[in-house]
């Protein structure tokens, strides 16, 4: 590993500089790199993403009703956005389909829906997996939602709750348990795909 250069000299080298010294496993150059340009790339990121910021809170508007007034209201806004963030990925590694014509469109496009019996079975399935979430006591429900829909870690969960480790640990360890007591009881493996 080199030796770390100082950030005197450290801010007059250029990108390309900088990276190799990246490379070399200078993670002070790194550090610079970051202070140079991470503003940026999160301004990018952002009016990347703006879309899906708006279109979150335009389906929190569009299904508010559906919004269960017992559960945490967090956890269900992260997995709206998440859902459309992967939603988005996936659209833009989607390549697009060149046509000289609409006829040529209708011919190369795929059916969606080709298995009908495994969509209603992901659907049934989705359904009684929302069901046994919603069954589950409010404390146990909110930290798996924050886990899983949210995507903090424990050490997360436990400084947004303003709770110990050892209890976010603890709820998420029994409500597993539970969840899939009530999904084996439904019939659903946690092998099942």
């Amino acid at each position: 590993m080199a030796q770390p250069i100082d950030a005197a000299h450290l801010s007059r080298l250029s990108d390309e500089s900088l990276m190799e010294l990246v490379a070399a496993g200078d993670s002070t150059a790194l550090a610079h790199l970051y202070d140079r340009h991470s503003r940026a790339v999160y301004g990018l990121a952002l009016r990347m993403l703006a879309t899906v910021v708006q279109e979150t809170f335009w389906r929190v508007w569009k299904r508010a009703a559906t919004f269960q007034r017992n559960s945490a209201f967090l956890p269900w806004m992260f997995g709206i956005a998440r859902n459309l963030c992967i939603d988005e990925l996936r659209r833009r590694q989607a390549r697009p389909v060149a046509a000289s014509n609409n006829e040529d469109i209708l011919t190369t496009l795929t059916d969606q829906q080709q298995n009908v019996e495994q969509s209603t079975i992901e659907t049934e399935r989705r359904r009684l997996i929302t069901s046994a979430l919603a069954d589950l006591p409010t404390d146990q429900r909110e930290v798996i939602e924050l886990a899983y829909f949210g995507g903090l870690s424990q050490r997360e969960i436990a400084e947004y709750l303003q709770s110990p480790l050892g209890t976010i640990k603890t709820r998420i360890r029994l409500g597993l348990q539970k969840l899939k007591q009530t999904l084996l009881h439904y019939g659903i493996d946690a092998n099942d795909h």
